[in-house]
This record gives structure tokens, C-alpha cells and sequence, in this order.
């Protein structure tokens, strides 16, 4: 009798420890895993729009954020978002290509938002892309117009003869919009190089020669060139190389004039996305990806003063 009554006690306990383990932790909140490439004004800003959006969407406390930083190495990002997947997080946004492309290959149960973003057909790898991802994947595009990027160089720098377009490898998404600003500029009759790098560590040298043997330099939005745009100022400054950037964080760092999006409105939007999705008002499967609805033309004051450029007009000075 004692037996099967310790048997019986053992059997409840089991049972209250399984039910404590499975209880929410966190009182009914929904939790979102944030996972960002790195720490960059740009995805910073995007970030931080999401967060303001979901919040105020959701409301104060109904929602927990995770938020991580993957320093720019693809491990990192690996168990950031195995952690999420583990945890069960009601939903991820993936902040950047990298990011995007981990957690679609981690799951295809929990819905996940991409965010600076350039070429979802390109980063996933899709044929014949409409805009729409399907499955567990929707977000927001960081694309501002290749062509009215492409016409800028000639507008800043208009006897310029061979533009290098400066850009990293193992980003597929710079590597899209590298060959989009190629095709601009060879119809233009300019002559085109390309300086491809696999990492900042022979970013230095690549810079180096793209500087020395052309009249302008494009940067797209690389991750890696804006974690390491002091470098490629000091190499195109000293040799009074003109440089036009994808985007306004790079622009500040490195180049004479972009043209730029909000990163922070686009996070807004991604975050309103988020919010209906959660709220079961939309299914991310019938998402389409979203885009930025404004682009600024912006110039680097220090550096068009260095190089002796005068602003055009339309163009507003980066602030800070």
C-alpha cells in the first residue's frame, strides 16, 4: 500500500513539474526575438522603429522583447536563432540578409519578418519573385532606386571616365545591386570595375586599388562596408576619390552624397506588419514585402568641403 501510494506522489509531482515547465514564463506576454547582425546606425534605427511600432500597436507590456547582437559573425547568429527557435518565440525579426537567411533555414513554423533587407528573391535564393515570399517570410526592403543611384554618380562627379563599385562578396544582396548600377552605367558608356571582398580583412587592399584606378567609387548597402567606412574614407579621402553610398549611415562614414531612406520608418513599418500578424488580423503567407515609401537625397558636407565639391541642389547636409 505504501508503495503504490509513494508511486502515486512521485506521479503527481511529475505531472506539476511537467506543467510548471510548460507554463509561459513571462504572464501571457508575446515574445519577440530580435536578432541583429550588428551594431550599425542604420539597423540600430530599424530596430528601434519596430519596437516603437509593435509596442504601440500592442500596447505597454504585452510584449517582450529579446533583443540580440550577432558582432558580425555568423555563428553567433546560428545560435541566436536556434535559442529563439527553441524557446518557441511567437515571432522573429531578422534584422539584415544574414539574419534573414538563418532563420528561414531554422524554421518555417514561426513567422519571421526581415528588416534592411534588399533583395528578398536574391537572399532566399527564389525564382521568378513577385514580392512575395509565401510560407513563414514577409518584411521590409531597403532598396532605394538603383537607377537614380547610378545617375548620381555622373551628376556628382560628371568627368568621370571608370567608376569602381566597391562592395563585399558573401553579401548576395550587395552583389544585386553592384550588377543593377553596373547595367545603369555601362549604358551611360562609362567604363565599370568591380572590387569584390571576402572580408574587412582585405577590405584595406581592395579599397587601395579601386581608389587608385578610377575617377568614383559606389558602395551599396554592405554590412560590411559600414562596419568599416572610417577605413574606406581614409583610403578615398587622401586620394580624392569621390565616393557615392547606398545608403545614409555608409554616406556619413565615407562618401560624398546617397540617396537614402528612413531606416527607422522602415523598422515602423516592419513593426506594424508584426503587430497584425500577431493579432491574427493578416497571415504573413499573403505578405507582401514591403518598401520604403520616401527617399532623401543627402550629402556629406566635410567631405564634398575636402574634396572640393560644391552640394547640388535638392540635396540636404547629413546631420551630426
Amino acid at each position: 500500500m505504501m508503495k503504490k501510494l509513494m508511486s502515486l506522489v512521485c506521479a503527481v509531482l511529475m505531472l506539476i513539474s511537467l506543467a510548471a515547465c510548460a507554463a509561459p514564463a513571462d504572464d501571457g506576454k508575446l515574445v519577440v526575438g530580435i536578432c541583429q547582425i550588428e551594431t550599425h546606425p542604420a539597423l540600430d534605427a530599424a530596430t528601434q522603429g519596430f519596437q516603437d511600432a509593435l509596442v504601440k500597436a500592442m500596447g505597454e507590456g504585452k510584449v517582450e522583447f529579446l533583443v540580440k547582437n550577432a558582432a558580425g559573425d555568423t555563428n553567433t547568429i546560428n545560435t541566436i536563432i536556434n535559442d529563439f527557435v527553441s524557446k518557441d518565440v511567437d515571432l522573429i525579426l531578422a534584422n539584415s540578409t544574414p539574419v534573414l537567411q538563418a532563420a528561414a533555414a531554422a524554421t518555417t513554423v514561426i513567422p519571421i519578418l526581415g528588416t534592411s533587407v534588399t533583395e528578398y528573391g536574391v537572399a532566399l535564393k527564389l525564382d521568378d519573385f513577385d514580392g512575395l515570399v509565401g510560407g513563414n517570410i514577409s518584411g521590409t526592403s531597403d532598396l532605394a532606386p538603383l537607377d537614380k543611384q547610378a545617375d548620381m554618380i555622373l551628376q556628382w562627379v560628371p568627368d568621370a571616365k571608370t567608376v569602381g563599385l566597391l562592395y563585399c562578396s558573401a553579401e548576395a544582396n550587395s552583389k544585386y545591386q553592384v550588377n543593377e548600377v553596373k547595367k545603369f552605367l555601362e549604358a551611360k558608356s562609362l567604363t565599370v570595375k568591380e572590387y569584390p571582398f571576402s572580408s574587412s580583412a582585405d577590405l584595406a587592399a581592395v579599397t587601395e586599388d579601386a581608389a587608385s584606378e578610377c575617377d568614383a567609387i559606389y558602395v551599396p548597402t554592405d554590412n560590411t562596408v559600414a562596419n568599416s567606412a572610417a577605413m574606406v574614407d581614409g583610403i578615398c579621402r587622401g586620394k580624392k576619390i569621390p565616393v557615392i553610398a547606398g545608403e545614409e549611415g555608409i554616406c556619413k562614414g565615407c562618401g560624398v552624397a546617397t540617396l537614402s531612406i528612413s531606416y527607422y520608418d522602415l523598422g515602423v513599418t516592419t513593426g506594424e506588419m508584426a503587430a497584425k500578424i500577431l493579432k491574427g488580423e493578416e497571415k504573413i503567407s499573403e505578405m507582401k514585402i514591403q518598401y520604403a515609401a520616401n527617399t532623401t537625397q543627402k550629402y556629406n558636407a566635410e567631405i564634398c568641403q575636402e574634396l572640393g565639391l560644391t552640394p547640388l541642389d535638392g540635396y540636404t547636409a547629413i546631420e551630426g
